[in-house]
């Protein structure tokens, strides 16, 4: 069979559902695109069992009809040192063999059967709803950084997504840190609860941008499987088994002893002290009171030590707290807004970081941090 693609599209199309292939797979076979054309269509799979995206192109020039696996390397890395061109695609299933032509080139690939490909899970009793692609991608980029990475602890290496008649929720956390974004834009009727996992969401984080339509989200209890849909393209994703810790139980309500700073000069300062703690465990003194606050950080082993002042307004008991000055800065890093407020009530109980005036009147941010026992 023939078709006639260009290369423009095809690359991008391509280099979108690319994110979701694995770097070592258990199965030959998901090395591979997979290519099916039928009704003048060209439907474009990468998959990695857990994950499966796809990508639909409308063809104008087309002769027959085929499903095959092509390899992923070859093809991505050809198409990306070629000009836009139109490629004419000729696949021989007798054969397992697929030609491609562009320009002044010919080139020549195995292919493979493509009833070897893993089916596409299919979706049974999903609930659905919508989200603005904004808000989905800045919803992922403030939670995901939070994830843990112990494989104890499952549920964790995923973000929590709750949906109910009054907001949205994304939640991640590692036992040291812990993210909470809320938007009350985002309602639905029929609530629900699942569990995200990294390396899908982190792709889709990376696709949306630019993105305008809405994305439709359709959730599935029955088959544990979630599923994005936006213009052309679909991600489709297994969930995370278990339950989810009860993170509103460490959040603090009391938190009498408050810091308002500038976030720059904060998060420059807690970079600068930080290279001066124990590189093992990162840990820095601040030191609080209505004279000023100080920043502290040493390292015993090789002499360092380094102590910073900085502008701010604090309220409350004089303490001195313990961070870990790297899970500090990831915290800072992905909050906004000139100034943020550390809300404090004792130096061995969660802190809060909060920013002074939200992104937008729809969204609530939370993010909460653990003391470290101060050694200095």
């Amino acid at each position: 069979m023939k078709f006639i693609v260009s290369r423009d599209v095809l690359y991008k199309n391509l280099s979108a559902i690319s994110g979701v292939l694995g770097n070592n797979s258990t199965m030959a076979i998901l090395d591979n695109f997979l290519f099916t054309v039928k009704d003048k269509t060209l439907t474009l799979t990468a998959s990695d069992l857990d994950s499966t995206m796809t990508a639909v192109i409308d063809l104008t020039d087309v002769e027959g009809e085929c499903c095959v696996a092509v390899p992923s390397k070859i093809l991505l890395e050809t198409l990306k040192l070629v000009s836009e061109n139109p490629i004419i695609f000729l696949i021989d299933e007798a054969n397992n063999e697929v030609k491609y032509t562009v320009a002044n080139g010919e080139y020549e690939a195995p292919c493979y059967p493509g009833n070897e490909y893993p089916q596409i899970p299919v979706m049974e009793n999903a609930k659905s709803f919508e989200m603005e692609p904004n808000i989905l991608q800045r919803a992922i980029s403030k939670t995901l950084f939070a994830t843990g990475n112990d494989e104890l602890r499952p549920t964790m290496m995923g973000v929590l997504c709750e949906l109910s008649s009054d907001h949205i929720t994304f939640v991640a956390t590692d036992a040291h840190k812990l993210v909470r974004y809320r938007n009350t834009k985002i309602t639905n009727e029929d609530s629900c609860s699942f569990i995200l996992p990294k390396k899908p969401i982190s792709h889709l984080k990376s696709i949306l941008a630019g993105i305008e339509e809405p994305v439709k989200v359709e959730y599935s209890a029955d088959t544990n499987h979630i599923q994005f849909s936006f213009g052309n393209l679909q991600l489709i994703s297994s969930l995370k088994e278990g339950k989810y810790p009860n993170y509103e139980n460490v959040i603090p309500q009391e938190n009498p002893n408050t810091l308002i700073v500038n976030r720059d000069e904060f998060l420059r300062s807690i970079k600068r002290v930080g290279n001066y703690s124990n590189q093992s465990t990162f840990q820095v003194r601040v030191s609080l009171s209505e004279e000023g606050t100080s920043i502290t950080a040493e390292d015993i082993d090789f002499s360092n030590k380094a102590v910073e002042s900085i502008a701010g307004l604090y309220t409350g008991e004089k303490m001195d707290i313990g961070f870990n000055s790297k899970f500090l800065r990831e915290m800072l890093d992905n909050m906004d807004g000139s100034e943020i407020r550390l809300e404090m009530s004792q130096p061995n109980k969660a802190a809060l970081i909060l920013p002074v005036e939200e992104n937008s009147p729809e969204e609530n941010l939370l993010m909460l941090i653990m003391p470290v026992m101060l050694n200095y």
